[in-house]
């Protein structure tokens, strides 16, 4: 049903009053994280002055009537467009390209700064364009801010909790 649209932003004056917004937020959210602050503030969490490319991914105006089972599934909009992320990102890949998705921002800041439709929503920045290397493992996981878990523990089988490796009949 495509209940999103895509955004290039060509306008440097444009990219850097995002990139204000994204700044704000970050010192925002460096804020709410106490101990973790000063780590946090050392992390690359956006390129929008450097990358070739930045989209902006939103939801559109009016979706509801353009979303198939959301009467069941009310943030199917939510999901079709991070699935459209998800295939710009793996296309980038094979391309030989880099692409960051940014979180930190106020989303109606943003959608007042693109001059959006009321009910349009911006769910990410895109960067995007040629890296000099691929991080070898995630950056938040390099960085020690996170740890990747284990398939086996993302996977459940049958009943919720019901681990397939462990719980075999």
């Amino acid at each position: 049903m495509q209940p999103w649209r895509f955004l290039r932003i060509k306008s440097v004056d444009v990219r850097t009053a995002i990139h204000g917004l994204v700044e704000e937020e970050r010192r925002l959210t460096a804020k709410a994280l106490d101990e973790r602050s000063d780590h946090f503030m050392t992390l690359k969490v956006e390129g929008i002055l450097e990358c070739a490319e930045v989209w902006v991914a939103a939801l559109m105006d009016g979706r509801e009537s353009h979303v198939f089972g959301r009467r069941t599934m009310p943030q199917m909009d939510l999901a079709s467009v991070a699935c459209a992320i998800q295939n710009l990102w793996l296309a980038a890949r094979v391309e030989g390209l880099g692409m960051g998705w940014v979180s930190l921002f106020d989303s109606g800041r943003l959608a007042t700064l693109l001059d959006m439709p009321p009910g349009a929503e911006p769910i990410a920045i895109l960067c995007l364009g040629p890296v000099d290397e691929f991080y070898p493992r995630p950056m938040l996981e390099s960085e020690g801010w996170a740890t990747k878990r284990p398939l086996e523990d993302m996977l459940y089988e049958d009943l919720w909790g019901r681990h397939p490796s462990r719980e075999m009949d």
